[in-house]
Formats: structure tokens, sequence, C-alpha cells
């Protein structure tokens, strides 16, 4: 753990502070809280911030997690054969490479693409996706390669609800949902959090996804802070900007963990 987790994080930390760049440098100097203030300065890191938040909450916090508790819900329900085929495709999309899914899903929203292909066979006009709804189309494409991890943390969550409570509650007057909202609910409380929790940290740092897509484009209309890091540090050879972006997208993540630990602490 120090040699690989807490020594680099160290080392980044020291370089946020500096003016390192890749290129036409010497030496670098220390220069404080410059990189920091120049962050909070720039637009294009405010509007990155704007859509990682968008692009966190869409598809991981609404999407994975809301699709991943239903599909678990109606996999318990569904008989063995539909179970097998439904997990099957879900859990395909998940063990896809990065790349290899950025690309379908590049090809499904194209203007020559899939979903356009199906709007005009519906006689329902198309449009080109990827620069209309940028931010939306990337969002949809994180939901469909990782809702089959929320599906089977919610699955072995259900499995282990015992159904004479649930019978007891029907027997008891109350409708499906209210089933749901008062006893299945409460009961995975701690699932729910730690599934929310990995996948909202996983969500933050999705990088290889959107690039494939569009790049972080139109313009900057899709891009979040870790393609902005990217642009920074890599395509910019500010690497001491970069890493004080990347230290802010880490407060961001520890942020959002603080929040779910306390939906995991125990109830008195």
């Amino acid at each position: 753990m120090l040699l690989f987790l807490a020594g680099p994080i160290a080392y980044c930390a020291y370089i946020a502070f500096t003016d390192l760049q890749l290129t036409g440098q010497a030496e670098s100097s220390f220069v404080g809280f410059a990189n920091f203030r120049a962050a909070f300065k720039d637009d294009a890191f405010l509007n990155a911030v704007r859509l990682t938040l968008v692009f966190t909450f869409l598809s991981s916090i609404v999407g994975q997690n809301t699709l991943g508790l239903a599909l678990a819900a109606l996999m318990q329900r569904a008989s063995k054969p539909v179970r097998t085929v439904t997990g099957a495709v879900v859990v395909t999309a998940w063990v896809l490479p990065e790349v290899v899914a950025g690309f379908l899903l590049y090809a499904f929203f194209r203007r020559e693409g899939t979903l356009n292909a199906i709007l005009g066979w519906l006689h329902l006009p198309g449009q080109n996706w990827l620069f209309t709804l940028p931010i939306l189309a990337v969002s949809f494409a994180n939901v469909w390669r990782g809702t089959a991890f929320s599906m089977l943390v919610y699955s072995a969550a259900l499995s282990e609800i015992p159904t004479e409570i649930s019978e007891a509650a029907e027997v008891d007057g109350a409708n499906a949902w209210q089933r749901l909202w008062r006893v299945t609910l409460p009961m995975i409380r701690r699932s729910i959090g730690t599934n929310l929790m990995l996948n909202t940290l996983q969500t933050l740092s999705v990088f290889g996804l959107i690039w494939v897509m569009t790049r972080g484009g139109p313009g900057n209309h899709s891009q979040t802070l870790p393609l902005f890091m990217y642009e920074q540090a890599f395509q910019k050879s500010m690497i001491g900007y970069g890493t004080a972006v990347a230290l802010l997208l880490l407060v961001v993540g520890s942020l959002f963990s603080l929040v779910y630990m306390r939906l995991l602490r125990p109830e008195a």
C-alpha cells in the first residue's frame, strides 16, 4: 500500500504545487496554491466540474443504481431461462473492454448509426446525437456498460431477504410499492450505500469510454474532469496544473465517499 498507493499520491500532491511541465522547461519551481487558484478561475475547469457531476448523477446515481435494482427485482420473479438470458446480455456489456464498449456506442449514436436507422424505420426524425446531446449519449453509454455490477449486488442483497417478511407485509395489506419502500429498501440499505459508493467512484474516473465516443467534444460539451486533466497534463504539457486538477477530483470522490459512509453507518 505504501509503495503503490501512498507513495504516488504523495508525489502527485507535491507536483500539484509546482509548475512542472513536460516540455520546454529545464527545472520546476514551487508555486504554492497558484495551480488551484488558476483552476477555479478557469471557465473550462468549472465546465468540466459541472459536466462531471451531471455525468455521475445521470449515469451512476440514477441510471446504473435504479436500473440495476429494477433488473434484480424482475429477475427474482422471472423464469430460469429469462434470468439466464438477461444476466448473460447485461454482464456481457460489463465485461467488454472500455474501448470496445465506447466504439459500439459510438456506432450506435453517430449520425449514420443504429439509433437513427431505427428511428428512420419508425418514420421518426433522427439527429447527430453525439453533437446535439453528447453528455446524455455518454451517460447512456456508461449506464449500458456498468449496470451489470449494480444488478449483481442487488440480486445478492434481495436473495438474503426472508420471503416471510414480504409475505407478511402483503397479508397486512401493503401493495407492491409499499413493500418496496417500507420493507425491501430499508433491509438492503447497506447494499445500496456500498453500490452507490463504488459506482460513483468508478464513474468519476471514466475516461476511455468518453474519449472514444466524443473526445470531450463537440468543443468541451462532454469534457469531464478526467478528460480535462488529460488535456492539461499531456496535451498542453502542464503536468503541475493537471495534477492539481487530479487532486481536486480526488477531493470530489472523497466527499461522495463521506456521504455514502454515513449511509453505511450502523443504526443505533
